[in-house]
């Protein structure tokens, strides 16, 4: 028996070709590879973020396992991989941790002035005379919007800071130490800082909108982590420059890249280039939980992090 065929769906997924070439036999879809082959494929191996087409799914019958090598699968249709029998597996929650870490450098850094305190040193704008107050960390209200392995990494943290947390997301977790809102504006009314950290999907596009964010208000702060499309992005920028909403710090874009000719004339904003989970060790966990989920899934055995087993 050959080895199993793989078929890597990116670029930006080209350096994981040599650790995949060990064990299996592996086409990259940017070499636009025959008909024959694309039928031959066992194994996808994608960038969970992009939309896999169906026609391409159609392409390979095959096909047994999509293997996310992200976290996110938002841009795999779930229906269409339960009814071909289709496994999904992703890379667990590997950059939990780092997304977390962001999310609260970026309260920080607009919160507290860094960035702009940064920019304001090195124009000449600091004398003895203008001293530029800034907000505590400490009791303010912390909103989280999606309580996954993100979110309840970010209340933890913040919790050490003794921030107040209170989240909401569709459905209940009573385990949880925080208290649920009734619902995503009532969490806004009541939070100074709005952190998304929730998963992505057609129906939660763009859920923090125009009504969202004027319920933050001009003293509230936006803090995105989760996806680019969770947050009507001409809405916020349009609240930003009016003063309805106090400050807003990015990281996640729709789409991405983003124009940064968009971003030009914004005031109050924090923006970093979806570097959140990019850390060289959450990357090695990506890795290594790709192959597993590889090998686990032709060996017949449980997938060590499946979306759909």
């Amino acid at each position: 028996m050959g080895r199993p065929l793989l078929m890597v769906g990116q670029p930006l997924l080209a350096p994981l070709l040599p650790m995949l070439q060990a064990q299996y036999d592996v086409i990259a879809l940017w070499d636009a590879p025959p008909a024959e082959r694309l039928a031959a494929v066992e194994a996808l191996v994608w960038a969970g973020e992009f939309p896999l087409a169906r026609d391409l799914v159609d392409a390979m019958p095959r096909l047994s396992l999509i293997a996310c090598f992200t976290v996110g699968y938002d841009g795999v249709d779930l229906a269409l991989a339960r009814e071909r029998g289709i496994a999904v597996a992703h890379g667990g929650a590997a950059n939990a941790e780092d997304v977390a870490d962001h999310a609260i450098g970026l309260m920080i850094a607009h919160r507290r002035w860094i960035v702009a305190g940064d920019r304001h040193l090195r124009s000449g704008g600091w004398t003895i005379e203008a001293k530029t107050r800034t907000h505590s960390m400490r009791s303010a209200r912390l909103g989280i919007v999606g309580m996954g392995a993100i979110g309840i990494a970010v209340a933890e943290r913040a919790a050490a800071m003794k921030m107040a947390i209170g989240w909401w997301g569709p459905r209940d977790k009573p385990a949880l130490a925080w208290p649920r809102a009734e619902s995503l504006l009532a969490l806004a009314r009541e939070s100074d800082i709005l952190v998304v950290a929730a998963k992505a999907d057609e129906r939660n596009r763009g859920m923090i909108d125009a009504a969202v964010l004027d319920a933050l208000g001009p003293q509230g702060l936006l803090v995105n982590v989760g996806r680019g499309q969770l947050v009507n992005e001409p809405a916020l920028i349009v609240a930003l420059k009016d003063g309805r909403l106090g400050g807003a710090a990015v990281d996640v874009f729709d789409p991405e890249p983003t124009d940064p000719a968009k971003w030009a004339d914004v005031p109050n904003v924090v923006l970093t280039p979806h570097t959140g989970g990019a850390t060289h060790e959450a990357v090695a966990q990506m890795a290594a939980t790709l192959m597993g989920n590889l090998a686990a899934h032709f060996a017949g055995e449980a997938l060590p992090a499946p979306v759909l087993g």
